[in-house]
């Protein structure tokens, strides 16, 4: 994913199982960090995101799964402190804080949608070249998207609040 010129935005689809951290759980902490990646291509995205960027909060692995918020990426390239916690789920043996392997992104809060747009309306909308996220079998937790998708994601989502 390139960007035009360096004060451009990206856009980033980022998910997250509802019962696990959802956006009502981000909208009330504020902003938090985007731990427990554990897959390479997922960190890989992760550590291309700038200041300023802007996610898509994407509910998954529920009924209906699909965006229900926007956030903005704070800060990146800060080390997973799950990684060595040997009582945490993502707890990495191999990892050592002189070579860790995960990184994380702090991200705040922008706003929730006011209804979800589902899997199955991105799916009636999207291509999979615009929308990675709705191709079948795609399980990554970070996706980029593309500009022209997401401002048009944007005015079909309608306001923040």
């Amino acid at each position: 994913m390139g960007r035009d010129k360096p004060c451009d935005v990206a856009f980033w689809l980022m998910k997250s199982e509802p019962d696990a951290y959802g956006i009502h759980d981000l909208r009330r902490e504020g902003n938090t960090l985007w731990d427990g990646i554990r897959n390479y291509q997922a960190r890989n995205f992760m550590r291309t995101m700038e200041q300023g960027d802007q996610a898509f909060f994407y509910h998954s692995n529920c009924k209906p799964p699909g965006i229900i918020g926007l956030m903005e990426v704070m800060e990146t390239s800060l080390v997973d402190p799950t990684q060595f916690d040997p009582t945490a789920k993502y707890y990495d043996p191999k990892s050592t804080p002189e070579k860790p392997r995960w990184d994380c992104a702090r991200l705040r809060f922008l706003g929730e949608f006011d209804a979800l747009l589902s899997l199955d309306q991105l799916r009636e909308h999207y291509s999979e070249e615009q929308l990675p996220v709705i191709k079948r079998g795609n399980r990554l937790s970070i996706l980029p998207v593309p500009t022209d998708t997401a401002n048009d994601l944007l005015s079909r989502l309608g306001q923040l609040h």
